[in-house]
């Protein structure tokens, strides 16, 4: 069989119109993924299209080639990758059903629905591409290599997750390497807030419920309306409550619209909640995982708890 490698090399040595694409409502992973790889490609003198169909946070701002982010693909091209997605109904339907020609994940919940797929379970997909860049004859410049190390520093929480491993530590210190200021990024994408994402933490963290092991709670539209808060995200609030010492698992409802809420579970070391994911059409990690389901947010809640609470009682019994 072919080699894998050989064949991503030849799809982007061969195109000249490339599509990088990643999933809905993208977190730091996607979008460093999305401009690491594309900002090589370009780099190469590839036409690249940068597809995220809601765009990206302004806390991504300062990564080369932001603003060039655009939410559908204009006209056709010879390549579409999917980065850092599991199935292709979370890239929003920018491909209109199309297949694309190459995947590239981490996710054990990956669907391999490329024509060519290369998923890994390391800790981010922008490990991934700062492994076999150079493979693929793209050369890793400081433009790529801060977007890597974005996706990389968030999707770990700063290398806090159970899948850091002394593999993810080199790649992050070959990164740095190439000139990139690993603190100011931290800075930026951890640690900075804006005023208007606190006080959306302010409206959820009051609603706070711990039931045995589990500790929830949810944020709705109106809540959002109330702060001015522009996205339908969480502003990072799982971070904040994964970190809470009673609780193994974590669950965040976010109302998306009447009919939609976003689901977000965190684990601690020793429980899985991607099955759980899985199960409502989502998909992730052991220790992190979300979906989005229909219904309101009170059936929602309902039925996840109710689902959730199996995987606390699976692992007592174990």
């Amino acid at each position: 069989m072919t080699d894998i490698h050989a064949q991503i090399r030849e799809q982007f040595g061969s195109a000249n119109d490339i599509a990088i694409i990643s999933h809905v409502r993208p977190d730091g992973d996607a979008v460093g993924s999305v401009l690491g790889l594309g900002t090589a490609l370009l780099e190469a003198g590839k036409n690249v299209q940068f597809v995220l169909a809601d765009g990206a946070g302004a806390t991504y701002r300062f990564l080369k080639h932001y603003g060039k982010i655009k939410k559908t693909i204009k006209g056709s091209v010879d390549v579409a990758v999917v980065v850092d997605c599991s199935d292709l109904d979370r890239t929003g339907n920018v491909l209109d059903g199309s297949i694309p020609q190459i995947n590239i994940d981490h996710h054990k919940t990956n669907l391999n629905f490329a024509n060519i797929n290369l998923v890994e379970f390391s800790a981010s997909t922008t490990q991934i591409l700062a492994n076999y860049l150079e493979l693929w004859d793209l050369e890793m410049t400081k433009d790529v290599a801060e977007a890597l190390l974005t996706g990389l520093l968030t999707d770990t929480i700063g290398f806090r997750t159970s899948n850091v491993t002394a593999d993810t530590m080199r790649t992050a210190a070959e990164l740095m390497g190439h000139g990139v200021d690993m603190p100011e990024i931290y800075r930026r994408v951890l640690v900075d807030r804006t005023f208007a994402g606190v006080a959306l933490w302010g409206r959820a963290i009051p609603r706070m419920t711990k039931q045995g092991e589990i500790l929830y709670t949810k944020l709705t539209a109106e809540d959002r309306k109330k702060v001015s808060y522009p996205g339908k995200d969480d502003a990072e609030l799982i971070t904040l409550l994964s970190s809470i010492r009673e609780a193994n698992v974590t669950i965040l409802f976010i109302e998306q619209d009447p009919d939609n809420v976003k689901v977000s579970w965190r684990a601690k070391p020793g429980y899985d909640v991607s099955d759980v994911a899985i199960s409502f059409g989502g998909g992730g990690h052991a220790p992190a995982a979300g979906a989005t389901i229909e219904g309101n947010l009170d059936s929602v809640v309902a039925r996840v708890l109710d689902a959730t609470k199996k995987i606390v009682k699976n692992k007592k019994s174990k």
